[in-house]
């Protein structure tokens, strides 16, 4: 089956929406709501949603897998519950100044610092689910 993204958006005013990132199928799905959760419950909807009228009107349907992803600014602005700019910081060895231009969206990061910060957050997310309590 197909993998396709599903790009994480947030929105200045906080909302969430969620969008197809593949202009090869014939139909495109998005999502919005007031928490992450609504969006993909949303998107999710819209992709049901548009089987059932591939099947309607006697079309073929190509099912996708979804691979959610988040444009790095929405991804910092959704988890500031959990990672400071200082803690972050730390992780990725990406000063806080730029951080937070990513966050405001007045600097957008290249490719290579995108993987930079995602295997920074994989590999403390490892370290994280390593941990045991006596």
């Amino acid at each position: 089956m197909k993998k396709v993204n599903a790009i994480i958006e947030r929105s200045s005013t906080g909302r969430y929406s969620i969008y197809m990132e593949d202009d090869t199928l014939p139909y495109l799905i998005t999502g919005e709501g007031a928490t992450l959760e609504e969006a993909k419950a949303d998107f999710a909807q819209g992709y049901e949603d548009m089987k059932l009228h591939f099947a309607e009107e006697g079309k073929v349907f190509e099912e996708v897998e979804f691979s959610y992803c988040y444009d790095m600014a929405s991804f910092l602005q959704h988890y500031a519950y959990a990672f400071t700019l200082t803690g972050l910081s730390r992780i990725t060895g990406i000063n806080q100044g730029q951080l937070s231009h990513y966050i405001n969206g007045t600097s957008r990061p290249s490719r290579r610092t995108v993987e930079k910060i995602e295997a920074a957050v994989h590999s403390f997310a490892a370290s994280l689910y390593d941990v045991r309590f006596a």
